[in-house]
């Protein structure tokens, strides 16, 4: 797949999940949001920068202590200088969390069908989101704060959908859109509905709406050991785009 067009999908998935609560670090992104995702409370190497690897990691120690989280690096085919990550491995700090990042060209992906009459998709504002996929995730009362707080305050505007029948909760998913590139994030299909589909015809609702907001490309995030997941979006024309994974000295804790 085309490098350029990787690049900018990173670009845009760093600027989707931008959170209120980052600091810039010699070339460091240090982003210690208190929430769930990773990707919003991790050290993302955007630049060579100047200082001595050991100097930075002393300074990014410090942020995470005064937040009361734990270090935690994530490394990207795009993560700079080019030993970042054995840079980490030397330390001791361990690798978790093997992610894919997948990319689907639109106008490649069929649109979807309409959606059964007992099926409804509504709109939900960022608290709503937050405290349903929460619930769905079991997330404790302050992560889904964090959750709110990041997707009100994001740069790059959040859209939630839930998918209901008759009322209930069936599948909910968001999309955050930064001119021809959507993301998709947060798709949850509750434990009752799974096996049905569902996910799918979210999704694909989903790309339906982002695309006739001008989105032309798509990327998402799945960890590589949830074959299920994969298995649908590559049933919806995703393909694989470039992996990435995490480091922190006890992963268990950084979960």
């Amino acid at each position: 797949m085309n490098q350029a067009l990787l690049a900018s999908v990173e670009d845009a998935s760093l600027n989707a999940s931008a959170p209120p609560q980052q600091l810039w670090l010699d070339g460091w992104l240090v982003r210690f949001c208190p929430g769930k995702a990773k990707r919003a409370r991790s050290i993302n190497a955007v630049a060579p920068g100047r200082l001595p690897f050991v100097e930075k990691l002393r300074r990014a120690q410090a942020i995470y202590r005064d937040a009361g989280l734990p270090v935690v690096a994530r490394v990207t085919p795009f993560s700079q200088p080019t030993g970042f990550d054995a840079d980490w491995d030397a330390l001791g700090y361990q690798c978790f969390d093997a992610t894919h990042v997948m990319v689907a060209e639109l106008a490649s992906v069929s649109a979807s069908h309409a959606l059964a009459p007992a099926l409804v998709m509504t709109h939900t504002d960022a608290q709503t989101y937050a405290d349903t996929v929460g619930a769905l995730r079991g997330s404790a009362p302050d992560q889904r704060a964090a959750h709110a707080q990041r997707l009100r305050v994001s740069p790059v505007p959040y859209e939630g959908w839930l998918l209901q029948r008759d009322g209930e909760l069936l599948a909910c998913g968001q999309f955050a859109r930064e001119g021809e590139f959507v993301g998709l994030y947060d798709v949850f299909t509750a434990p009752q509905a799974r096996g049905q589909g569902l996910a799918k015809l979210l999704c694909a609702q989903l790309l339906d709406k982002a695309r006739e907001q001008g989105a032309r490309c798509a990327y998402l995030q799945v960890e590589s050991q949830n074959t299920p997941a994969i298995a649908v979006y590559r049933a919806l024309g995703f393909a694989p785009g470039y992996d990435y994974h995490y480091r922190a000295l006890d992963p268990a804790a950084a979960l």
